[in-house]
């Protein structure tokens, strides 16, 4: 397939174009679709490259508009007068294929968007792509999208997360009037593989009842079935948490799906340069060092340990607490017994032949750097995180003097 995408250089363009090309390249091979050439226009590209686009497209992905115009006349002559123009060019070349539209949730005219210029013109170029689709039994795709999100998105112009992702990760103060407002939020990925279903015909159909997307096989206009809705202070409670997760190591709870893992994807994409690295607090003494490097609230921390060349550490045991040990460089030995008892469990570890090893609730255990001239490097899970106050951690040699 060949596929014109209009409006290319923009937030959803850019996303779009760079997984076409991974489809095309061979890079993203997950999809039921070929494609041999991915046609970008936007503002900057020569506009008798249009024609030849229009002649040849097996798809067309409309994503060409206007956002921020310094007069409100731009919004049609951007958001309509283009679409007319695409549309004719298809025309002239007798080119059916079928053509999506980037509308958006104003074009309802409900409610707060009811005199909205933005809404209106939108409105006017979806009434001209379905006057498009029964003039020329073409199939149209229309898609009313609400507030978008993800990385590539430009801060300080149509989007709030995009604002305030760039802000905080910058240290730069935000503005938020109402904490209770509700947005409707939809992830760039999220919607671009809804575009790569509809170059297969499998898009989402649906119909509006007032602003909310009902979906619906058969729809007059397209949706992406999947978006979250949350309030501005729920977003930005957020966006505070990942900032600070650096220092306090305590990872948020980021489920598959969740908004909270899409936004916090989408705030890493504004750190500056200084940020993207962080120290970390080595605990570091004459037998080697102990890294925290990540702290969960439900599934406890994660943490490397160094032993130097000889050392043995450890020798002590949890009521309740556990762990894995997991040697990932050196040679090294770990050695179990439960309390109580004399019988010692051992186990030869090595970063040649990387494994879990369980250190057992009530088994006093340690491990010991077997080499003469190499560190023991060691990742250690704990199911819990270190409370200093009850720490369940007590004192007592795995093998007698």
């Amino acid at each position: 397939m060949k596929i014109l995408v209009t409006g290319a250089h923009g937030f959803v363009g850019k996303n779009l174009c760079a997984q076409l090309n991974n489809i095309k390249d061979g890079k993203a091979r997950n999809y039921p679709v070929k494609i041999s050439e991915v046609m970008e226009y936007d503002l900057d590209t020569p506009t008798e490259l249009l024609d030849d686009f229009c002649k040849k497209a097996d798809f067309v992905f409309n994503l060409a508009g206007v956002n921020r115009p310094q007069n409100q006349e731009e919004f049609m002559q951007g958001n309509f007068g283009f679409a007319s123009t695409l549309l004719d060019t298809l025309k002239k070349h007798r080119n059916t294929c079928p053509v999506m539209l980037s509308s958006s949730i104003q074009a309802t005219l409900i409610g707060r968007y009811g005199e909205s210029d933005y809404g209106k013109s939108k409105l006017a170029g979806e009434e001209l792509f379905f006057r498009y689709e029964k003039e020329t039994g073409a199939k149209v795709l229309v898609y009313r999208f609400p507030n978008l999100f993800g990385k590539w998105c430009r801060p300080n112009y149509n989007s709030v997360v995009a604002t305030f992702c760039n802000n905080i990760a910058n240290g730069l103060p935000i503005q938020v009037n109402d904490r209770n407002v509700k947005l409707e939020m939809l992830y760039i990925d999220d919607l671009v593989e809804e575009m790569i279903a509809a170059l297969t015909g499998q898009e989402h159909r649906c119909e509006f009842d007032g602003l909310e997307t009902v979906l619906q096989d058969n729809g007059k206009y397209c949706a992406v079935p999947i978006t979250h809705k949350v309030t501005l202070g729920e977003i930005v409670d957020l966006l505070h948490t990942f900032a600070e997760q650096p220092t306090t190591l305590m990872m948020p709870e980021i489920p598959d799906q969740s908004f909270a893992k899409k936004l916090y994807s989408t705030y890493l994409s504004y750190l500056p340069k200084e940020k993207v690295a962080f120290p970390l607090k080595m605990n570091v003494d004459e037998r080697g060092s102990f890294t925290e490097l990540l702290r969960t609230g439900k599934c406890g921390q994660v943490s490397v340990n160094i032993s130097k060349p000889g050392i043995t550490k450890g020798q002590h045991w949890h009521h309740t607490k556990w762990e894995f040990f997991i040697v990932v460089s050196g040679h090294g030995l770990i050695q179990q017994r439960k309390i109580g008892s004399d019988e010692v469990i051992e186990f030869d570890v090595s970063g040649d032949k990387i494994e879990a090893v369980h250190m057992l609730p009530g088994y006093t255990h340690n491990i010991i750097n077997l080499s003469d001239t190499e560190n023991l490097v060691t990742v250690m899970w704990a199911n819990e995180l270190f409370d200093p106050n009850h720490p369940d951690t007590f004192f007592e040699k795995v093998m007698g003097e």
